[in-house]
């Protein structure tokens, strides 16, 4: 993650592609109404666009044909949900592909599956997970983000693995490759963004407390007031 263009054979990109769009296409259809329930929710929307475009631009060569980041979706899924980040993360790969030449066109389809749909899902998943298994909503954004990006490489993996399967052990032996590849680089990104989303969340619970009661993500307290 970023898959460099023209990086897949034209058969596994025409598939990733039909296997992410109806989640973009919900998803956008999700940030319409979004927009319409809650107005004001608008500003956390594009921060947790550009959050995503920023982290996720910052890459490092790992995997021929691919590169390792963080991806930021994990915040994101834990303010709207994940069909949201479905399009926004779309929206932030392909303006990466267009301005940056990170990651591509023909591979849009199968980075968006993996960063825009298998992470924040993963992520919210975590988020969930751990607010019922009793940890607090720092312990639980550290493992929606950490998770969020993990999730996306293991995915990203399959997908290489998929298109160029090891000569003598298959997709499994390709699959364990790219994974302890990815490995060296990525476990210790995902903790440090595990770490950022925590302290990125203390800031929003400051200075825009009402947004997160608005959305769900704190809890109201009797007699509580917003300005």
């Amino acid at each position: 993650m970023h898959i460099a263009e023209g990086f897949l054979p034209p058969v596994h990109a025409a598939v990733w592609t039909c296997a992410a769009a109806p989640f973009v296409v919900h998803g956008a259809r999700a940030v319409v109404v979004q927009v319409r329930e809650n107005p004001r929710s608008r500003l956390l929307l594009g921060a947790a666009g550009a959050f995503t475009f920023v982290l996720s631009a910052i890459k490092l060569p790992s995997v021929t044909g691919s590169s390792s980041h963080p991806t930021g979706t994990g915040l994101g899924a834990v303010l709207f949900k994940p069909p949201v980040m479905a399009f926004l993360g779309t929206v932030v790969l392909l303006f990466q592909a267009l301005l940056l030449a990170h990651g591509g066109l023909t591979t849009l389809g199968a980075n968006a599956f993996s960063m825009a749909v298998v992470g924040p899902w993963v992520g919210y998943a975590a988020f969930r997970l751990t607010g019922r298994l009793g940890g607090g909503l720092s312990l639980s954004v550290f493992f929606a983000m950490m998770l969020a990006d993990l999730s996306t490489y293991c995915t990203t993996s399959v997908q290489i693995a998929l298109a160029f399967p090891d000569p003598q052990s298959g997709v499994l032996g390709a699959v364990t490759k790219f994974l302890s590849i990815f490995a060296v680089t990525q476990i210790p990104l995902a903790i440090a963004e595990g770490l950022l989303g925590v302290l990125v969340f203390r800031v929003l619970r400051t200075v825009a407390t009402p947004e997160l009661r608005d959305l769900g993500v704190l809890r109201r307290e009797k007699g509580a007031v917003d300005a």
